[in-house]
């Protein structure tokens, strides 16, 4: 997904954890987050409902899709009540990828 998403002219950063997302939010706020769901540690919905409590100007309004291999309807329904404003289900079309991150940082969502 990076290097696809590189090519296509995004600016890309990855973490491998939450704890290194949410620093990598400080060093550099981003325009979308992506995160996985099942992550080491702690998951994607701690992500995520970490950065809503923040202030705006801190990132806390960022536009963000959860991409998982969780893709029941309930797991999508979860997702967005967490505070997603998508859902992609793996394995990801490239194309699906790079429309999702167009509409998030256009302020779209589903």
């Amino acid at each position: 997904m990076k290097r696809f998403l590189e090519i296509h002219g995004a600016r890309v950063s990855t973490a491998a954890s939450v704890g290194e997302a949410l620093t990598a939010m400080e060093r550099d706020a981003p325009d979308v987050i992506l995160s996985d769901i099942g992550m080491p540690d702690r998951d994607g919905y701690e992500l995520i409902s970490h950065v809503r409590r923040l202030p705006p100007e801190a990132g806390g309004d960022t536009p963000a899709a959860a991409v998982t291999a969780f893709v029941r309807d309930d797991d999508r329904a979860r997702a967005l009540r967490s505070g997603f404003q998508m859902h992609l289900a793996k394995p990801v079309d490239p194309q699906e990828l790079l429309c999702a991150v167009t509409r998030l940082a256009q302020g779209h969502t589903n």
